[in-house]
């Protein structure tokens, strides 16, 4: 498994002083691309060759939430790559190696010229060392979107919530789906189905449904189809 360091910092916190579940998701984007650097298959060969990872989905478990300057390990591993799919854990570890939250993800191997599927290129297949996939309760990677959703007042995507790819980061539609959960709602598991890419100046409508412990958000467009779905699943108070 590929590892680094950190300590959690004060601009990582929530009001109260525990990371908050944008901050994780990017810890856990960082070590993808940590490693990814490391082994010469980051953003300037992905440029080069005409190629981005885009993700699929998210699966992402928390035990816990880790308070300010705490230390932790954060790790990431590639399971397996068939087709244009690559298939991806991620951890966060305590000082005593007990996790404090893992995740599965799915990510889209696409051809930037062309906008479509590119089979997984030799140099990743010879590049990222698979290993065993982590132990944990696989969710389904599709999400079932209860009925009857309340549509909310629509976002206009804006510079600050694209990535280098010029789309919507992922974390960011999550980020945007936290807006509606309860004022006093503990996240333990978020689940993201990511459908189409988003871009300047789009417009993205929430529709939140309720079913007990769990949210589901969708973001839609225009003519209500979905870019995102969101299922959180926590605890009130």
């Amino acid at each position: 498994m590929y590892t680094f360091d950190s300590r959690i910092r004060y601009s990582e916190i929530d009001s109260e002083g525990k990371l908050t579940m944008a901050s994780l998701i990017n810890y856990f984007q960082d070590c993808s691309t940590f490693q990814s650097e490391d082994l010469g298959l980051g953003i300037a060969y992905m440029k080069r060759e005409h190629l981005v990872w885009v993700l699929s989905s998210w699966q992402i478990v928390v035990d816990r939430y880790p308070g300010i300057c705490e230390k932790v390990r954060v790790g990431t591993l590639p399971y397996e790559m068939k087709g244009f799919l690559g298939y991806r854990n991620f951890v966060m570890m305590d000082g005593e190696g007990k996790y404090i939250a893992r995740a599965n993800s799915l990510w889209s191997l696409l051809d930037t010229d062309t906008g479509r599927p590119r089979a997984v290129v030799e140099d990743m297949l010879r590049g990222y060392p698979l290993e065993e996939k982590l132990e944990m309760d696989y969710a389904p990677r599709r999400i079932a979107v209860p009925s009857g959703g309340e549509a909310r007042e629509p976002l206009v995507v804006k510079k600050h919530h694209l990535d280098t790819n010029r789309h919507v980061n992922n974390q960011q539609f999550i980020g945007m789906a936290m807006e509606y959960l309860p004022e006093v709602f503990t996240v333990g598991q978020v689940r993201a189905e990511y459908k189409k890419q988003a871009f300047l100046d789009d417009v993205l409508t929430p529709v939140v449904s309720e079913e007990d412990d769990k949210i589901v958000v969708v973001l839609e467009d225009e003519a209500g189809k979905p870019y995102t779905i969101v299922e959180f699943t926590g605890r009130r108070a």
